[in-house]
């Protein structure tokens, strides 16, 4: 593999440190703000819906720039917004500089995959991709528990500084390692991601997404005071338990990508029947510490296993009802991702703000879920109805 990737490894790597970090530094900031834990759960909220919104805007509006300056200019933006959220003085200012590390966020994504897969042989292009996603996966594992050490041992700001310097080196790694002459793909323009968004069947498939993969956020983004004042661990302690959540979840990554191959609709059904299960154990799970982290470690598992089915299904349907935008309905289908951690954030702290407590957010969760799980069987029945009426399957819709 060529170091530029590795450029692009290390980039991916410090977006998804900062994505996902200030879910353990949640008490922390609440109380240096002086703020309730469900308004600092909109910050997890407020970085996801910048990435829903500005992602397919942003790569749109940019994609008649080079790649490599776009790339620099990216990280510069992305640096700028963690050193906003480390100075910030106020809430507000915190949720500016998130909204602008969460456009930067899209657009790499957006741009990088791509980018990656053009930088080695056709037969390596999916092992290109794979290997700058790992830095996202990687980030998961060890990037937002040692963020977490970091912001509860020195402070949250500290580690936005930690961020903004992790984002330094992927700025001066892209600016040496990779190459001026990348190719620059033809541009999806707005109106092709608006018939996208006219056809019903992807549709269903990202409102699966949202609720499927948001239904673990409406626990996961309050996990850090759920973990201390239902569970019982120490501050310190809640970052080696999200050491083991992220290793879950790589782990459910990997196996996920396996089951789906075969059958996603089948295999979405069974980790959504899973997961809204383990979701409603963790409610009575949660005040025995060692039954928590068996449930928080099939929880992990569970919630990333869904990934590429979801992402693997958008693209059938896509090839099926919209063959001249499969790309823009997998870029579509990755902001559902992060519209449904907004969803999941936001709803969570409705359920924290409430009589129902903090104690509620795994069984509202599942609530979630099980919605994803109806759709899932409906766009199962009707795939099954398409292949006994094959013309109906080439009609948009």
């Amino acid at each position: 593999m060529p170091l530029a990737l590795f450029a692009l490894t290390v980039a991916a790597y410090a977006i998804g440190t900062t994505e996902f970090v200030i879910v353990g530094l949640l008490p922390t900031v609440a109380t240096d703000l002086d703020i309730t834990l469900p308004l600092a759960g909109l910050i997890v909220s407020v970085y996801a819906l910048g990435v829903t919104f500005g992602a397919p805007i942003l790569t749109a509006l940019t994609g008649k720039l080079g790649r490599k300056p776009l790339l620099i200019g990216l990280m510069a933006l992305f640096i700028a917004g963690n050193v906003l959220a480390a100075l910030a003085p106020s809430y507000g200012m915190l949720l500016a500089g998130r909204v602008l590390s969460a456009f930067a966020h899209g657009v790499f994504f957006s741009v990088g995959a791509t980018i990656a897969a053009d930088l080695v042989a056709p037969d390596r292009r999916a092992s290109a991709i794979a290997m700058m996603f790992m830095g996202l996966t990687v980030a998961i594992v060890t990037g937002v528990p040692l963020g977490t050490f970091i912001g509860q041992t020195f402070g949250w700001r500290a580690t936005f500084w930690a961020v903004a310097a992790l984002g330094l080196v992927a700025f001066a790694a892209i600016a040496f390692l990779l190459p001026s002459n990348l190719r620059r793909e033809k541009p999806a323009d707005l109106l092709e991601q608006v018939r996208v968004l006219g056809s019903g069947r992807l549709l269903i498939v990202f409102a699966m997404t949202a609720l499927g993969y948001g239904g673990t956020f409406v626990t996961f983004t309050f996990l850090s005071p759920l973990l201390q004042e239902i569970t019982g661990f120490s501050a310190n302690t809640v970052s080696l338990v999200l050491v083991l959540y992220g290793a879950a979840i790589a782990f459910g990554n990997i196996v996920g990508g396996k089951v789906a191959d075969r059958d996603p609709v089948k295999a979405l059904a069974v980790l959504f029947v899973a997961q809204a299960i383990v979701l409603v154990a963790l409610t009575f799970t949660a005040p025995s510490p060692v039954l928590a982290l068996v449930t928080l470690a099939a929880l992990g598992f569970l919630s990333f296993a869904t990934v590429p089915g979801l992402q693997l299904y958008v693209v059938d349907i896509a090839k099926r009802h919209r063959p001249a935008a499969v790309d823009v309905a997998s870029a579509l289908n990755i902001a559902a991702f992060n519209f449904g951690i907004a969803a999941g954030a936001w709803i969570g702290g409705l359920v924290v703000a409430s009589s129902l407590g903090l104690g509620a957010t795994p069984w509202v969760g599942a609530i979630l879920v099980a919605a994803a799980l109806g759709l899932t069987l409906a766009s199962g029945a009707l795939d099954r109805r398409e292949r006994s009426q094959p013309d109906a399957a080439c009609q948009p819709a």
